[in-house]
């Protein structure tokens, strides 16, 4: 690493299995067995996985049915994401302890800068420990982090002795560590992605890292700059504890096919009711409304609108999202609805002052 290149202490913290291992801590009976959170209908799509139910190919985003199939002791349980936004509050405040730089990605997960944190310790390893032994003692959930100097190798490195564990990537191994990274595993690479770079052959940080800028931007759009640098553990991204929510929304996804948009008025209310919730929870209005459309053969549209004043109320979105339903005629039956509101009169608050530390040998991870 170049001994002038901004270098921060940053840790990713995931949660093990978050949604599935609440369910099991407020219900011990389903400890040690194969869980998963969501529905087991023929629309049922499962939201987390136990480790027990991952052993059997079980993941998020499957479809309910086909974990069954492979899972047939699987336990389903229905999501509680109240109670899963109390434990994370619970969690986030350990944080709080440490450092005021904190930014969450999701309930269960966050990165934490703390190159300058509260408890004047330098090393990021042993603070990272002590966090995820607060966590076990405290909330009685296990966690995983990585630590190193940016965000990107962080959050890559929290995944490597999942459950439970952790990994630092210290300064002098970061270039080694990416080198010997299975592209897969780069955050930000997915499945499309992976295969397409497969497919020009490169399949380690190593051979991402022998390809020009040029020949990346050539061959990957604006992505292509993001790989030349991040392969070369450049990222000055900083932890955003203020992150701005952009948008807010609320889907339904329906038992059976809706084929006309008279039948669907009813679903759209609920939706528009939930939305409306949801904004007066975050005291938050909006200016855009997006109608977002799924068909049964899964494609998916995206209807929008845009009002010369802010709503919360949901009357008001209703009215808009049933404008938007009738503006055209629907492609086909329809598998699920959902509505957006986005452009939020959010404002920018000023953040805490965020370090920068050059690379010195007595640097202590």
């Amino acid at each position: 690493m170049s001994t002038d290149l901004p270098i921060r202490k940053i840790i990713h913290v995931d949660m093990d299995a978050f949604y599935a291992s609440v369910e099991q801590l407020d219900n011990p009976d389903l400890k040690g067995k194969p869980l998963a959170v969501g529905g087991d209908g023929k629309r049922g799509v499962v939201s987390a996985a136990s480790y027990e139910a991952r052993k059997f190919g079980v993941k998020s985003a499957m479809a309910g049915n086909l974990a069954a199939k492979l899972c047939p002791d699987l336990i389903f349980v229905r999501p509680r994401f109240e109670r899963y936004s109390e434990i994370s509050k619970k969690i986030r405040a350990i944080f709080y302890d440490y450092t005021d730089l904190v930014e969450p990605l999701s309930l269960d997960e966050a990165y934490l800068d703390v190159t300058d944190n509260k408890k004047g310790n330098p090393s990021a390893s042993l603070i990272a420990k002590e966090i995820r032994e607060r966590i076990f003692n405290e909330v009685g959930l296990t966690a995983s982090a990585g630590i190193s100097i940016n965000k990107f190798i962080a959050k890559v490195a929290s995944d490597y002795n999942k459950p439970n564990g952790q990994k630092t990537v210290n300064p002098e191994e970061v270039l080694s560590f990416l080198e010997q990274l299975d592209i897969r595993k780069f955050y930000g690479v997915g499945k499309v992605t992976a295969e397409k770079m497969y497919q020009k052959g490169i399949f380690t940080g190593l051979d991402l890292k022998q390809k020009s800028l040029e020949y990346l931007d050539s061959n990957f759009g604006k992505s292509g700059r993001y790989y030349y640098y991040i392969v070369r553990g450049i990222q000055n991204s900083e932890v955003k504890p203020n992150r701005i929510r952009k948008s807010l929304a609320a889907e339904r996804t329906f038992s059976e096919n809706l084929s006309s948009e008279i039948f669907m008025l009813e679903k759209l209310k609920h939706i528009a009711d939930e939305v409306s919730r949801r904004l007066t929870k975050s005291k938050v209005a909006g200016k855009t409304v997006t109608l977002k459309i799924k068909y049964s053969d899964f494609t998916l549209q995206t209807r929008s609108k845009t009002l010369p004043y802010f709503i919360s109320d949901k009357s008001m979105i209703l009215d808009t999202a049933k404008d938007l339903l009738f503006q055209e005629k629907l492609n086909n039956s329809v598998r699920l609805l959902g509505i957006s509101l986005s452009n939020l009169n959010t404002e920018t608050k000023k953040k805490p002052e965020q370090k920068s530390v050059s690379v010195q040998l007595r640097f202590q991870f």
